[in-house]
């Protein structure tokens, strides 16, 4: 997602920008941006918590911290995703590349996914009560199970929103409290 002035002065107002593209080979680009009111370490802190996301990012089902090599994370993961009956719980081990506290870049490395890659920017930001986070998500996203491209892309016009407003709840009452 490419924040130009007008769609950076909404998230700034405290919008949550939600971009999704179909991209060739039915793989469903997830693009999303939210304005947190804590510093760019109390996020990077949630999102790195790995052996907590299930109790902290809303569709995570389990996240547990398989291995540490410098920067670089090996996480296994599984998820609830779907719409109504057809909600399905997947399973995927990440690689993670961490950049403290700016970015994260993780990529699938076995799972339920043909391509499941993307990032985390973190970007310290004036708030409205000082220092702030503008937190972008980018991913890729193609299921290695039957899922036609407009389901997948509608499951992510409902999920992503709602996992950015949870991680920007969860810091800002961190930030806060």
């Amino acid at each position: 997602m490419t924040l130009t002035p007008e769609k950076r002065a909404r998230v700034m107002q405290g919008e949550i920008l939600i971009d999704l593209d179909w991209l060739p080979d039915g793989v469903i680009g997830a693009n999303g941006c939210v304005l947190i009111e804590a510093e760019p370490p109390v996020v990077w802190r949630m999102l790195t918590d790995y052996d907590h996301l299930h109790e902290t990012m809303p569709k995570v089902v389990s996240s547990r911290l398989l291995e540490s090599n410098n920067h670089t994370r090996i996480i296994a993961q599984s998820g609830k995703s779907g719409i109504f009956i057809f909600e399905k719980t997947v399973n995927f081990t990440l690689k993670v590349e961490e950049v403290f506290p700016e970015h994260l870049w993780f990529s699938q490395i076995g799972g339920d996914f043909q391509v499941y890659e993307g990032e985390w920017q973190l970007e310290a930001v004036d708030g409205k009560n000082g220092h702030a986070t503008l937190l972008t998500y980018k991913a890729e996203i193609k299921p290695d199970f039957f899922a036609p491209q407009f389901l997948v892309s509608f499951v992510q016009s409902q999920d992503l929103p709602t996992i950015l407003k949870a991680i920007r709840s969860y810091c800002e009452a961190r930030a806060n409290g």
